[in-house]
């Protein structure tokens, strides 16, 4: 039930402010304005459009590699409760009379306000050509017309984005990835026109053409045609040519949605837009327009997040009664930078050097397929510039630009590739804004070190909001941390902890290159002390990875997490999981029933995974070698779903029973993970293989993901789920077998013998210096010389892998750790209790009398649980 509260903290009654617009903008103002402590004296209301509230709009397309609408909210759990937001979901608003300030929602209730707030938003803009309504024809705004075009997509073989722009190249990624054949139809005479120049756009191009889309610039759609059921069967250009189509997505641009403030008699712009000063106020001073929807007073509607959160502040400051005349919204950088279907791309300030006088300072290398161009004023100040294909240098070089001062360094420095770079750091002067997202200047992020005591990254984000909005500030944020606390005398210790002033990589390198085999001898010739709990399961880690016994021997059982210490995952009751390896997925029937009559005879919950095994839940300590010893005999391995280490290579059904798979990706799977499994590694790693690009087994969310091509596999690397999802990036394209394993190989140990502890092979390929671009030469040209030792590291690893569990049964002595009481071998855990539910057994709550767990009486065909 919603709090509402009729009197803010001075008891005075509450004032009434109706939000229209609940997406990006309307949620940041609620945020900027509950932050306020005038905040406080308002009573809010909000009316939005869609069913669902505020979601990330930005990275939508994730959506269709498996981001769900809950994945991408913007609102947190329980803010609007906490704040007493009366929020109303699909309740648009239908008219305003300013007169007697009501708002009319489409269902007929009338709301009173004394601040209206308009974040309409804008809309998308389709042209008026024949045909343009027909069944087959989509825009690309909400998750529903993502939905609309999924469902389109499965009876569709060719594609057309009409639009070329950020959110058309965007479209034209989700229909690649659905499975159609693609093409993008483009009016200008180049991709993102706005955005980049001639040289860029070529550059553009050619990387999204060789990503197998179609491309057509300078021209125009004239009509779409139609088929005599009604849908989409082609498109007819200004040209004279047709193109075939089954599917057609606009994406010509938005237009601000102002139809309320035009119906009510405010002012709108001439293109559209409702006319707002530096406040963010109307002409009518109870109504505000943010975002989209609003004519800034420089006169521009701006169509980026970024400027949208801006006014959003300025609007909720304001109204807070807390405005200062360093938050009037004057004008917003238009910087960008993103990943379009796999290329990198960014253009921050005057791009197209229009400023009379520029000059430019161009690189350029077709064949690695990079370009940066930089805009150079008379000063000798950056100005702007464009970057495609590595935009590694976009989070110092936007500051730079935005601080107007003449540049320290000669340009010329700034384009060049890593290790031909300026030789020392490039200072960035202290008003350059750092977060545009949240307009965060290195000088306040300097004041949360040196004044608010501030010693982390985190620590600054959570003080200033910088680095929280699109992240792209994040690794320069470090930089900067990391300068002002050395600055302040504060040594930076990036040794891994107490006990070693070694990092991972260098410690991994001290046991390959040492032969070191034990945590002792490391610590005694490297660290101090008698290791902890960051450092000894970090060091049995890279034991392993370098193959140096069973994890259970001697003393690296010890060093091992709880998990890796029972080979088993630990459970929120203190009961155990069993999870047996199931290559790519595919079990037969026999396997099935092995597992089945298992966790029958052991009284298990049983529940297939996102990773296409089965976990078995509910063992004690004392079961889990009899359950092994089943399990192995039965032909099964430990599926190391304890480890950090290879867990899954999920697969689709390819093109063996699929009609639209193109190559044996079940086969391929099983492959990879008989080859890397049991791989000890930094952190969790996963894949997937998918037989086309409809990517059914969601390979680019995997820390490697192939996806078959009519001529080979696309071999994807960096991609994650979990809180911060990462859509993976394109390593290489068309790979024979062969070749794919190999450069497989490669990169599995370059990120083990390179990452920090637990750190994600996404987390890594932002961190490392170079990005992917540095991994794409190391991995496929050999530019560091390591490839010979990294094929022989792999090898090493596959000749001598042995499944952890057999290897457990065959040995006396690694069994006696098994027990849940030393004294009383074979006696449960008392604390181990359970409940039924639905047919099988879950872990009894603090409130409920369970029962302890033993091994079922029960062999026949139906299963049953033991409840007593």
């Amino acid at each position: 039930m919603t709090h509402r509260p009729t009197s803010g903290p001075s008891s005075r009654p509450l004032k009434d402010l109706v939000l229209v617009g609940h997406g990006m903008v309307g949620q940041r103002f609620l945020e900027a304005l509950t932050e306020q402590p005038g905040g406080a004296d308002w009573r809010i209301t909000v009316l939005a459009e869609e069913p669902r509230p505020a979601y990330d709009r930005v990275h939508l397309t994730s959506w269709f590699s498996g981001t769900d609408a809950d994945a991408l909210s913007l609102t947190p759990p329980g803010f609007v409760t906490d704040h007493g937001i009366d929020l109303r979901l699909a309740e648009p608003a239908a008219a305003v009379d300013r007169a007697a300030q009501t708002v009319t929602t489409a269902s007929g209730q009338v709301l009173h306000y004394d601040a209206l707030v308009l974040a309409t938003g804008s809309y998308p803009f389709v042209p008026p050509v024949p045909g343009h309504d027909a069944a087959g024809c989509h825009v690309y705004r909400t998750i529903e017309d993502l939905e609309a075009i999924r469902d389109d997509a499965e009876q569709a073989g060719t594609g057309v984005v009409v639009g070329g722009g950020l959110l058309g190249l965007e479209a034209a990624g989700a229909l690649t990835a659905l499975g159609l054949e693609t093409h993008v139809v483009e009016f200008a005479p180049r991709l993102m026109a706005l955005q980049v120049d001639e040289g860029g756009g070529q550059l553009l191009r050619r990387k999204i053409e060789e990503l197998g889309v179609t491309v057509h610039t300078g021209a125009g759609t004239q009509a779409i045609v139609v088929g005599e059921d009604g849908r989409v069967r082609g498109m007819g250009l200004s040209d004279g040519r047709e193109l075939p189509a089954d599917l057609v997505v606009f994406s010509a641009g938005v237009r601000p949605r102002d139809q309320l403030a035009r119906e009510s008699g405010l002012p709108v712009g001439e293109r559209g837009g409702i006319v707002v000063d530096e406040r963010c106020r109307t002409t009518d001073p109870h109504v505000y327009a943010i975002g989209e929807c609003a004519l800034a007073a420089d006169g521009r509607v701006y169509g980026l997040v970024a400027p949208g959160y801006a006014m959003a502040e300025t609007a909720a400051r304001s109204l807070a009664g807390e405005h200062r005349d360093q938050d009037a919204f004057t004008g917003a950088d238009t910087s960008t930078k993103l990943k379009l279907l796999g290329v990198d791309v960014a253009s921050f300030g005057d791009a197209h050097g229009a400023t009379e006088g520029a000059l430019d300072v161009l690189y350029s290398d077709s064949r690695n397929g990079v370009y940066k161009k930089l805009v150079i004023g008379r000063e000798g100040q950056l100005l702007g510039g464009v970057l495609v294909g590595d935009t590694e240098s976009y989070g110092l070089l936007r500051p730079l630009a935005m601080g107007g001062e003449p540049l320290r360094t000669a340009p010329e420095q700034l384009v060049l590739p890593a290790g031909l770079g300026p030789a020392g750091p490039v200072t960035l002067p202290d008003e350059a804004v750092v977060c545009s997202c949240h307009n965060v200047s290195k000088e306040q992020i300097r004041a949360a070190v040196h004044d608010a005591g501030c010693g982390t990254v985190p620590e600054v984000k959570k003080c200033t909001k910088a680095g929280t909005g699109c992240g792209s500030c994040v690794k320069l944020l470090g930089t900067i941390v990391t300068e002002e606390l050395q600055a302040s005398g504060v040594t930076v210790d990036k040794g891994l902890c107490e006990h070693f002033a070694h990092t991972r990589t260098e410690l991994y390198e001290i046991v390959r290159v040492a032969g070191i085999t034990s945590f002792t001898d490391l610590v005694d010739r490297h660290g101090t002390g008698e290791g902890c709990d960051i450092c000894k399961p970090v060091v049995a880690s890279i034991l392993a990875t370098l193959d140096n016994g069973h994890i259970l021997d001697g003393e690296q059982a010890a060093l091992q997490d709880t998990n890796d210490h029972f080979l088993a995952n630990l459970q929120r009751n203190g009961s155990y999981s069993v999870v047996p390896r199931i290559p790519g997925g595919e079990i037969t029937p026999h396997g099935l029933i092995t597992i089945g009559e298992i966790a029958r005879d052991f009284g298990l919950y049983t529940k297939i995974t996102g990773g296409q095994r089965i976990d078995l839940f509910g063992a004690g300590v004392d079961q889990l070698p009899a359950i092994w010893r089943r399990l192995v005999d039965a032909g099964f391995e430990s599926g190391h779903a304890y480890g950090k280490s290879l867990r899954t290579v999920k697969s689709c059904v390819g093109e063996t029973w699929c009609r639209y798979g193109v190559q044996d990706s079940v086969g391929l799977a099983i492959e990879l993970e008989l080859r890397y499994r049991g791989l000890r590694s930094p952190h969790k790693l996963k894949s997937a293989v998918s037989g086309c690009a409809r990517e059914c087994a969601e390979a680019q969310g995997k820390d490697f993901g192939i996806i078959a091509t009519s001529t080979g596999w696309n071999l994807y690397i960096g991609g994650n789920g979990g809180m911060t999802p990462r859509h993976a990036d394109l390593l290489a394209a068309d790979l024979d077998r062969d070749t794919l394993i190999r450069s497989i190989d490669r990169f599995l140990m370059f990120y083990i013998r390179t990452a920090d502890r637990l750190e994600r092979t996404s987390v890594w390929l932002d961190r490392i210096d170079g990005g992917l671009d540095h991994v794409r030469a190391v991995v496929m040209d050999d530019s560091l010389g390591l490839c010979s030792e990294l094929d022989a590291l792999m090898e090493r690893h596959v000749d001598q892998y042995q499944d952890e569990w057999a290897a457990v049964l065959a040995d006396p002595e690694r069994l006696r750790r098994f027990v849940s009481f030393v004294n009383a071998p074979g006696t449960p855990d008392p604390a181990v209790t359970f409940v039924p539910e639905r047919g099988q057994i879950r872990p009894a709550r603090p409130d409920e009398n369970g029962t302890i767990l033993s091994p079922a009486l029960v062999a026949g065909p139906r299963l049953e649980v033991r409840t007593a």
